[in-house]
């Protein structure tokens, strides 16, 4: 399943026009740049298409048919080509390589290799700490680890539907908001009204009615509110019903967009003629939409998304109080706890719960745009809580909206099952599902399964030693080291590594040597002393609340030379790894292990029997030859051991 990773206000496939055949590969490439600026990423990915139809080899291509493929929501493409660059040039390069190739592998719900690769990045810029793409990755790899949990744990309770093609088409539709049984929501369906230039149907806001359990074949709304040669989206009524808001929106490039938020009052049974709102709510010169009212204390507001100055970045979420004359306040931003360096979008206000819902690519989420809510207290916003799956998909997950009833809630999400004519996961269908009574107290959440649900998510936990480490040249079966200083030495070796590895080597083999040695200790070593790190943690958290847990751990050894000495390696490998838990933070563990207390929390140590590694082909058993007997990638993934289980349950059971 592969998911965009970004979100238009409009969702726009862009058909290239023009023959690209005949033409030399550089002329191709001058004329995928130029598509590049204009923002024309399905008309560049045609032209780098043909370059490296011509010439596959040149790095260069496939990395700009990497990143055209990407914009262009082509993500199988882009995760080939991108695949192919990093393995060549390591990130030397094409530093955001990784960075790109992580962020299509968690759209893809692929939670553990995306955190392998936005950890490689951050680690290799450590020293740009104010640089974007660090902080982004940074935050990805704690997300991967919540996205894990959050997808392990759905909520059971809730029944995403689909609603069926009544409503939902085979392209976009999105931002719904059902008032008294009227579902209104903006789609891109309208084939007769097109804009020529950029070959796409205007948006419309249309219309379905709910009859009993079905839906009516949606209407398009009359021209009050739609206009031809002009995209009309996002529905918004006041309390009482009584004026709505809408955004209306003009097209800069082949994808971007410049939008401005109307409204309209209902007058003697009838909607009056739409009015752009004025300054401050509309800023000149930039993008203003998706309006939604809420009441902050007794104060009437309404809120918008806006990339106007003096906000977080990019897309943030505003809001202007309407005053009882009709006009409007200063624009105020939502604030740090709602609003972040990337998009947050789709503002929706729940008045009877206190609650600002809005969606957002920064905080921790499942993947492209997760919905996220922030409580409204004593004048501020609070921290945002994702909300978790099913509501959220590793895909884009925005519009989120309840019906007027209070029963229902609505999001629209390019998610598996969502319609489409060309691309899977191309648009945005609507989904429905139903909420409990406003006015019941929250579920109350289980801290504790929580925490042994993430703990179990990092098994099996794989952890990494330097050839005959502990204590060499010894039969003894245990070890006074303890792993995390075992792993510290192992780790300051790897510059040796990468000198040993790579002698003999020139050129393009050098290179590769060095960065499969960088991606081995990145991707492996240190991910497992990072895992580690993490599982101790959430063990000192579950054992307070007095979890009984059972922790199995295996040693491996060699079948090169399956001797008493290596099986007895492995028994000292595994018995580091329970030094290190018996002198974690000076001993906090040490009073759980095999504790008696049955009120109390507990540790168990299990170990599985020895295990037998297959015999690999490129591994060396030559004393003499180190280079692929100790040093070579392969090798050292043969020094490990595991934990290969964690079983727990509570004593108050």
């Amino acid at each position: 399943m592969r998911c965009d990773v970004r979100i238009l206000f409009v969702v726009i496939c862009v058909l290239i026009s023009g023959s690209m055949f005949g033409q030399r590969t550089a002329d191709l490439l001058d004329s995928g740049d130029e598509a590049m600026k204009d923002h024309d990423y399905f008309g560049a990915a045609g032209y780098y298409n043909r370059a490296i139809n011509q010439d596959s080899s040149d790095i260069g291509v496939q990395y700009k048919y990497a990143e055209a493929s990407r914009l262009n929501y082509d993500l199988g493409i882009a995760e080939h080509w991108y695949g192919k660059v990093l393995k060549k040039d390591g990130g030397k390069h094409y530093p955001l390589c990784s960075f790109w190739l992580a962020t299509i592998k968690k759209g893809e719900g692929k939670y553990k290799e995306a955190k392998k690769l936005f950890d490689k990045y951050a680690k290799r810029n450590k020293l740009k700490t104010d640089d974007y793409y660090v902080r982004k990755a940074n935050m990805e790899v704690a997300a991967c680890d919540y996205a894990e949990m959050l997808m392990a744990s759905p909520d059971k309770t809730i029944k995403m539907v689909h609603l069926d093609s009544m409503v939902n088409s085979k392209v976009s539709e999105y931002a719904p908001v059902e008032v008294d049984s009227v579902l209104y929501f903006s789609s891109l369906r309208d084939t007769k009204d097109r804009d020529k230039k950029n070959n796409v149907s205007y948006n419309k806001i249309y219309t379905a009615v709910q009859d009993s359990l079905r839906w009516e074949k949606a209407r398009e709304l009359d021209t009050v509110f739609n206009k031809e040669g002009v995209h009309t989206a996002n529905t918004a009524f006041n309390d009482d019903f009584t004026r709505v808001y809408i955004s209306r929106c003009s097209q800069k490039n082949a994808q971007d967009f410049m939008c401005e938020i109307y409204s309209s009052d209902f007058v003697n049974g009838h909607w009056q003629g739409l009015r752009k709102l004025p300054e401050p709510v509309n800023m000149k010169g930039y993008t203003n939409t998706q309006p939604a009212v809420g009441f902050l204390g007794d104060k009437e507001v309404l809120f918008f998304s806006s990339n106007r100055p003096g906000g977080e970045g990019k897309m943030d979420i505003w809001y202007c109080r309407i005053k009882k004359d009709g006009t409007y306040g200063k624009a105020v931003n939502a604030g740090k706890n709602v609003n972040s360096i990337e998009d947050e979008i789709t503002p929706y206000y729940c008045k009877p719960c206190q609650e600002l819902f809005f969606s957002s690519t920064w905080w921790k989420g499942l993947g492209g745009f997760d919905i996220f809510k922030s409580g409204y207290k004593d004048g501020e916003f609070g921290e945002p809580k994702n909300l978790g799956s099913p509501i959220n998909s590793n895909c884009n997950d925005i519009y989120f909206s309840i019906n007027s009833k209070k029963t229902e809630a609505f999001i629209s999400s390019n998610r598996k099952g969502s319609y489409f004519e060309e691309k899977e996961s191309c648009c945005n269908d609507i989904f429905m599902f139903k909420i409990p009574k406003i006015n019941e107290p929250p579920r109350k959440v289980d801290s504790t399964k929580v925490f042994v649900t993430q703990m179990k998510l990092l098994v099996p936990l794989t952890l990494y030693f330097h050839n005959d480490e502990p204590d060499k040249k010894t039969l003894a079966v245990t070890t006074t080291k303890n792993y995390k200083k075992t792993y510290e030495d192992y780790s300051a070796m790897r510059e040796q590594y990468k000198r040993e590895y790579s002698k003999g080597a020139t050129d393009k083999d050098y290179d590769r040597a060095v960065n499969d040695i960088e991606t081995f200790f990145d991707d492996s070593v240190d991910a497992g002393m990072q895992d580690l790190e993490r599982f101790a943690q959430l063990l000192k958290k579950v054992l307070k609340d007095n979890e009984k847990v059972t922790i199995t751990m295996k040693g491996y050894c060699s079948p090169l030379a399956s001797t008493d000495y290596n099986v007895n390696l492995a028994k000292r490998r595994v018995s580091s790894l329970k030094n290190y838990f018996m002198e974690y933070e000076n001993g906090v563990f040490a009073h759980y292990v095999n504790n008696a207390d049955a009120k109390e929390g507990s540790i168990t140590f299990l170990e599985e029997d020895i295990g037998e590694l297959k015999a690999r082909p490129n591994v060396s058993d030559d004393y003499y030859d180190t280079k692929n007997s100790v040093y070579s990638p392969a090798a050292a993934m043969e020094r490990k051991i595991q934990i290969i289980a964690v079983s727990s349950f509570s004593t108050e059971k």
